[in-house]
């Protein structure tokens, strides 16, 4: 159980930057934050969003 409890904190960051508080934003600025968000994704992990394939 400590093991998986490790395994699991090591990622508890990362759902958090996919989920913003849509409920206090408006729908033009959320889309603007999670265009950023996904083009930081995209460059930290160095891949090719679906916009790529186009």
């Amino acid at each position: 159980m400590g093991a998986a409890q490790r395994f699991l904190s090591a990622f508890s960051g990362i759902p958090p930057h996919f989920r913003p508080r849509r409920h206090l934003m408006t729908a033009t600025d959320y889309l603007a934050e999670m265009t950023t968000r996904f083009a930081i994704r995209d460059q930290v992990t160095n891949i090719a969003g679906p916009s790529a394939a186009t």
